[in-house]
């Protein structure tokens, strides 16, 4: 005799067990460790982008703007750069948090994500230079 109940192809009369929420895990750590290491990682998916538009959209303002009469619009800011700087401040924070939490405490991985953020800006304000605005004392001549 079975001891599983038949199942019905409709799936009415299926048994669950959610005994197991909450548990310690075979690796130790408890289930709900994982949900909060989850939420932290969506949490620095959002301040790694938030950082990443605060620091590139002002240096990007005169490409989008174009200065007088959009004479100076550079379409490749708004529609390349922008983008991969925002992308890679969605994407880099969280995955460092996820490579970082198998081998680290959550102190130290969460330090980790700092400083990984903090290069990134570094490198993108030594690398990336979008066409400013005309000198303050340049005027219009005589």
């Amino acid at each position: 005799m079975n001891e599983n109940p038949a199942i019905d192809p409709d799936g009415v009369g299926e048994v669950t067990d959610f005994g197991d929420i909450g548990d310690i895990g075979d690796d130790g750590r408890d289930a709900d460790d994982g949900r909060a290491q989850g939420t932290v990682g969506c949490l620095l998916a959002v301040a790694g982008v938030t950082v990443a538009g605060v620091f590139a959209l002002p240096r990007a303002a005169y490409s989008i703007d174009g200065g007088f009469e959009a004479h100076a619009r550079d379409w490749s800011v708004i529609l390349v750069e922008l983008p991969l700087i925002l992308l890679a401040g969605l994407l880099v924070p969280p995955m460092t948090w996820a490579a970082a939490t198998r081998w680290l405490r959550p102190w130290a991985a969460f330090l980790l994500c700092a400083a990984v953020v903090a290069l990134g800006l570094w490198g993108v304000a030594a690398v990336w230079h979008p066409r400013q605005g005309p000198d303050p004392g340049y005027g219009p001549g005589i």
